[in-house]
């Protein structure tokens, strides 16, 4: 019979893995089945691959490693890729077992949330605004943290309104979230 900790790691709802500085080191099968690969094809490899882009890789592991040196935790909503290439929100949740060298070794946690949420395309940009908008930050804020104009930021939320159908900010931050919404005057 196998130890209690793999028959809970291996059979937990949610995919799970164990990282060495964003390299996949160990992973369950519902983690694999997710993304669409062989565990073969993602133990010994780099998380990269299951991100948008590049530079979506860079800029979250950026803002996780900050949050990560404080607390050693670190939580969001992402839109990943699956090894067809198709995107999908996830919800991830890590937690560093060195939090002087958060990305040393962490253990993370996915969710497949992409019923609740689905994804619209969107550039690269209008994520990380869209991003910012959900997690209930203003237009001068996520200017700030994203260094253009509070103006580019607010073209960007027009046409996020427009692709999601809202009619307001509220209806775009609601759908955003992936939250229901309930009756609007």
């Amino acid at each position: 019979m196998e130890p209690l900790s793999t028959l809970a790691f291996e059979s937990a709802p949610v995919g799970l893995i164990y990282a060495e500085d964003r390299v996949i080191k160990l992973c369950n099968t519902r983690f694999s089945e997710m993304f669409g690969y062989r565990k073969a094809e993602l133990e010994g490899h780099s998380l990269s691959k299951l991100y948008p882009s590049s530079d979506e890789f860079q800029r979250i592991g950026q803002i996780g490693v900050e949050k990560m040196r404080g607390l050693g935790r670190y939580a969001d909503e992402r839109i990943m890729r699956r090894k067809d290439e198709s995107l999908f929100w996830c919800r991830v949740r890590g937690q560093s077992l060195a939090p002087q060298d958060p990305f040393a070794q962490s253990v993370w946690s996915f969710a497949d949330i992409s019923e609740k949420r689905p994804v619209t395309e969107m550039t690269r940009r209008e994520r990380q605004v869209a991003k910012m908008l959900a997690e209930g930050l203003t237009s001068k804020e996520i200017a700030r943290g994203l260094e253009i104009s509070p103006r580019t930021v607010e073209v960007h939320r027009a046409r996020l309104m427009n692709k999601f159908g809202a009619r307001n900010g509220l209806e775009l931050v609601a759908n955003l979230a992936g939250l229901p919404l309930g009756g609007t005057s």
